[in-house]
């Protein structure tokens, strides 16, 4: 059985990469054909100067989608043949522009019969396949522009991994881990607080019989993430209503970051408050926690202002509105 067919999609870079070396190698054979003495390399640069004006490295390699190194090697190259010639731009003797010789030139008009029968025979090939290979190489071009495919696999790496993570609910057992968890991140970015210690020491009295909920991230099950939702008092005069609770203690180990458990934490608190008949889930942070501030937009929390806060390290408040 051929490798790709075994192998299947995941090795499409090597599929593609055999592809072009097979076309490389029948591309020279064409030039000898024609008794055309250029490298198959050569021609985007060749072709991006056949219009005859001068044009920089800089240019070239914006142009035709290399890099200006790569360019730089090839222009040496067909300098040595004769085909191109660098001059200095007038005025700034630091830049140099590359052109066409006389021997360049000639070889151009040389290629014009290879070039359209070239264009035919691909025409050709392609009038005999299902699929239009030109339209969707430009369609991955432009899919990959948008989103490379190194952000792709992380994105699938990250939905594998969050579908072995397990949310459960808080219980004894998991009194340890739920502040040194919490403790970990404070103490990296800050310094531990008064109302920390009293909800991590206290647990159950700060938080659970106050009518809250606290959630468990396991993973190979491990606990590796908390997050806490706190009723908070109603308060007419600061504008306060009841059926608001403060997402809080949110924290994830850092050896399990990356895995989408802050987000999978953050929605099983949220569907908690919605269960409890929440009007609101309210949270505080700082702006210096930025992948943090990311996960609370990308939750639908958007930046409030008017409520009193407990922590010195808080410089932003955000809310989510639940009716």
């Amino acid at each position: 059985m051929d490798f790709y067919e075994q192998t299947g999609k995941r090795a499409l870079g090597s599929r593609l990469r055999r592809l072009s070396e097979r076309i490389t190698e029948q591309a020279a054979a064409i030039y000898d054909l024609y008794e055309v003495d250029l490298q198959p390399k050569w021609f985007p640069v060749f072709h991006a100067l056949s219009e005859g004006r001068q044009r920089s490295i800089t240019e070239i390699a914006r142009e035709i989608g290399h890099t200006h190194p790569s360019v730089s090697q090839i222009v040496k190259e067909m300098i040595a043949k004769g085909y191109v010639t660098e001059k200095k731009a007038s005025g700034d003797g630091r830049k140099n522009f590359v052109i066409l010789t006389p021997a360049g030139r000639a070889l151009h008009e040389k290629m014009k019969p290879q070039l359209e029968d070239v264009q035919e025979a691909i025409e050709t090939a392609m009038s005999e396949t299902c699929h239009d290979l030109w339209r969707a190489i430009g369609e991955w071009e432009f899919l990959l522009e948008q989103k490379d495919l190194l952000r792709r696999v992380q994105e699938a790496k990250k939905r594998r991994e969050s579908g072995n993570v397990e949310i459960v609910d808080y219980k004894p057992a998991y009194k340890q881990a739920f502040k040194q968890l919490n403790e970990e991140w404070i103490t990296r970015w800050f310094r531990m607080e008064e109302a920390d210690h009293q909800s991590l020491d206290h647990p159950q009295e700060y938080i659970l019989d106050k009518g809250g909920y606290i959630a468990i991230a396991l993973y190979g099950g491990e606990p590796v993430g908390a997050c806490a939702l706190i009723p908070m008092p109603a308060d007419p005069a600061r504008g306060r209503q009841a059926g608001v609770f403060e997402l809080a203690k949110m924290a994830v180990s850092p050896r399990a970051q990356g895995k989408g458990i802050g987000l999978l934490l953050g929605q099983a608190c949220i569907d908690k408050a919605r269960a409890l008949g929440a009007r609101s889930v309210y949270l505080e942070s700082n702006t210096r926690l930025k992948p943090a501030i990311s996960l609370y937009h990308k939750l639908g929390f958007r930046k409030t202002t008017g409520h009193p806060s407990p922590y010195e390290r808080s410089d932003i408040q955000m809310e989510l509105m639940l009716g």
